[in-house]
């Protein structure tokens, strides 16, 4: 083990003379692309719900509430994890800490792999969702400051790059996930366990390309003059007691709680609001539509705001999406199939956007000395946001249909409120330009 950890050092990691930047970002993309998973997770909740039915629900298995807590569960332990362990990810460097979150990424299927086989619903929170939760967050933040030490000229271009798989991740998990169930599915068994196992190897092995390939610079790379500055170097500790830091946890927590909470619902709502005119396999492809979208807008928004600053960027996130969500309702009465999917795909590009900016917005306040493990305490939000989304839609939506709305007009009150959020993030990103504003006046 201690040869391994000597291996794994920051020292040994140190890049040779001469060696290309552009060998980092596909290794940031082989961990992106392995815990993007996450996002494709909900097509094993239908056939853990028949764990011991098989082909339909029995006394004795899993009500569909209680396996929609697995995807909870790492999210918050996703948040808690960058938190915790932000730090220690700049300290180690980026071997050590992708390779722990390779470990914990992989033992979390397996230990969800015990639970399924044991029926302990416990195991399998534990498994997928405490320990690769962990595995997560510190798969989410160990690229991103190792990135923008490589492409200080464009730090947005260069994190939406990795986290742009972080959104793609779901188009190649979720046909894996389904061909794996069909392959080792028997008359006892719906197959998940065994899926469980082998995607959690497979994912490891994809992961570990990432921490043998990833280097950090010998020295720092000068920036091109025309570069937006970064801030000035803030320790992670000092950086959470200023107004600008939670300015921008506002800003990622109404962005992510806007888009996350749709996302989760995509499917059912599309199917009532155009009811007779929208089948189960035309809202599959609407989703796959909604995933694609997410992860081209974490590179293009991104990179655009290497261009026109990250203050504009994310006006731009909030009063277009706000504008977006009070027209759905509209739309949706209107019976505007195509605007409603528009509407939707464009909204999805700054869900993603906003994920992929945030650091570089981080980088511009803070600077790069420890962006990872601010970036890591920022990541608490995205904990909120993924309980607060799905319960504010869902409850929401319910509690319109008791009272007596039809399930085509009963979005339209989540529409409202998820415009309402976006508003608030808005009035976020005006108090964090501003502090930027001062900042820059102060140090020239």
């Amino acid at each position: 083990m201690t040869a391994l950890l000597r291996l794994l050092d920051r020292e040994r990691s140190i890049a040779p003379a001469g060696y290309p930047r552009w060998r980092i970002p596909p290794a940031a993309l082989a961990i992106h692309l392995s815990i993007g998973q996450a996002y494709a997770f909900s097509v094993f909740n239908l056939p853990l719900t028949r764990s011991i039915g098989i082909t339909e629900s029995v006394p004795g298995d899993w009500a569909l509430t209680t396996v929609g807590w697995i995807f909870s569960i790492a999210i918050v332990c996703l948040g808690l994890s960058a938190f915790t362990f932000g730090r220690w990810i700049e300290t180690v460097g980026p071997r050590q800490s992708m390779f722990a979150s390779a470990c914990c990424f992989a033992g979390g299927f397996l230990v969800a792999a015990l639970g399924v086989a044991r029926h302990e619903i416990l195991l399998v929170y534990l498994g997928y969702g405490v320990l690769g939760g962990i595995g997560l967050g510190l798969g989410y933040i160990s690229p991103v400051s190792t990135l923008m030490k490589w492409f200080p000229d464009r730090p947005g271009m260069a994190t939406g790059l990795a986290i742009m798989g972080f959104g793609g991740g779901a188009m190649i998990g979720s046909p894996l996930a389904l061909a794996l169930m069909r392959r080792f599915a028997t008359p006892t068994s719906t197959g998940v366990a065994a899926s469980f196992v082998a995607m959690g190897l497979l994912y490891f092995v994809v992961m570990l390309v990432g921490v043998a390939t990833v280097r950090l610079p010998a020295a720092p790379i000068p920036a091109a003059r025309e570069t937006r500055p970064a801030g000035r170097d803030t320790t992670a500790a000092d950086a959470m007691r200023t107004p600008a830091f939670w300015a921008l946890w506002i800003v990622l927590c109404c962005n992510v709680t806007a888009g996350i909470g749709v996302l989760g619902q995509a499917s059912p709502m599309i199917q009532e609001m155009f009811p007779g005119r929208v089948d189960a396999a035309a809202a599959a492809r609407f989703v796959i539509f909604l995933s694609a979208a997410n992860m081209i807008g974490r590179f293009l928004w991104s990179s655009a705001s290497d261009r026109i600053g990250r203050p504009w960027t994310y006006a731009l996130f909030f009063a277009l999406g706000a504008a977006l969500y009070a027209s759905v309702p509209a739309i949706g009465r209107a019976g505007n199939l195509a605007a409603f999917i528009a509407a939707y795909g464009v909204i999805m590009t700054m869900y993603g956007g906003g994920f992929a900016t945030i650091p570089a917005y981080l980088r511009d306040h803070f600077g790069t000395m420890q962006v990872g493990a601010i970036h890591g305490r920022l990541l608490t939000a995205w904990s909120v946001a993924g309980v607060a989304g799905p319960v504010l839609v869902n409850y929401l939506r319910q509690a319109r249909i008791d009272a007596g709305v039809p399930k085509a007009d009963a979005y339209a009150g989540t529409m409202t409120l998820m415009a309402g959020l976006l508003l608030v993030g808005f009035a976020a990103n005006v108090a964090a330009a501003r502090r930027l504003r001062t900042a820059a006046r102060v140090s020239g």
